[in-house]
């Protein structure tokens, strides 16, 4: 069976078309576009109209993908950003048209189950139980569990909305920086209330900044996602990685060889928010993920 899954978040777009054969998922054709759809969302509650019109755009573009690869079911989630934003029916009746179906506004929750099954469903159990971390662009999503999910929380952390709400200079001053660090933590510990954060075996982090701080520690020339799936990332590098991001401006990131254009002004935010959830759970490592929300999208698709 050939099925399609689009993630739209607050930062990016993306398109997965796989085939489901024999209990397995072989990916067919991937595609992403940073569009910042939530852009302004976290200040204003609303889509910026131009946010939409890009982001429609890349649907189109998604579209004409999915209607020459036979694919037999697809599954649309928009995640943070749009179950915030007040004029979501907006976007929401652009994707229909376009597509054929009507998107999913999925919750937290079921985002961080999605995100749990397409980290987890090949990786060994010998290795579980599992803390898996989604960075977004609008929320970050704590989940733990070994066979399926056991406790999650979502709370909203992401890259973007980190990046607008405290980083207004360009690299962030000092007090920007630890303004964003109370923040952070207060939300660390409100995801520890229900999440045992510190006592997983594995902490599995996928999404842009976990895989961009991956590049980074293995000093790639350019992004590599087959190098990054399931390399392992010390803690100390990654605190070494976030000071870096932190002091260079936007130009000096985007000058990075692995560095997606896109993603250089919110990498900062994102970098300090991973940085501080492995010192809030105490491991030495993570394991970075390219299978994610969706994976999980398509593992469902194709189970049912």
């Amino acid at each position: 069976m050939r099925v399609a899954t689009i993630d739209c978040g607050t930062a990016s777009i993306r398109l997965l078309i796989a085939e489901f054969q024999g209990g397995n998922l072989r990916e067919v054709f991937r595609d992403m576009e940073i569009v910042k759809l939530g852009a302004g969302v976290d200040r204003n509650k609303a889509f910026d109209p131009a946010a939409i019109s890009r982001t429609l755009k890349i649907v189109e573009r998604f579209s004409n993908e999915i209607s020459k690869r036979g694919v037999e079911k697809l599954r649309f989630c928009a995640t943070s950003a749009t179950r915030d934003a007040q004029n979501r029916d907006e976007f929401i009746n652009g994707v229909s048209q376009r597509l054929g179906v009507e998107p999913e506004v999925i919750s937290g929750n079921e985002e961080a189950a999605l995100s749990f099954l397409g980290a987890t469903f090949s990786l060994p159990r010998k290795i579980a139980p599992y803390l898996v971390i989604d960075i977004g662009g609008g929320s970050t999503e704590f989940v733990f569990g070994t066979e399926g999910v056991e406790s999650a929380k979502s709370v909203n952390i992401g890259c973007v909305r980190m990046t607008e709400r405290h980083f207004k200079n360009d690299p962030p001053t000092k007090s920007e920086i630890e303004n964003a660090r109370i923040d952070i933590k207060a939300a660390i510990d409100s995801a520890a209330r229900e999440v045992p954060i510190t006592k997983a075996t594995s902490l599995i982090a996928v999404a842009g900044t976990a895989t961009t701080v991956a590049a980074a520690a293995l000093d790639l020339s350019e992004y590599d996602r087959y190098a990054i799936h399931l390399s392992r990332v010390s803690s100390e590098k990654v605190h070494e990685i976030s000071e870096k991001f932190l002091t260079l401006n936007r130009e000096e990131r985007l000058g990075l060889g692995y560095m997606h254009p896109g993603r250089a002004d919110v990498i900062a935010a994102g970098s300090l928010v991973l940085s501080e959830i492995l010192k809030a759970t105490h491991v030495s490592e993570f394991i970075a993920s390219e299978s994610d929300i969706l994976d999980g999208m398509a593992y469902t698709l194709a189970s049912n």
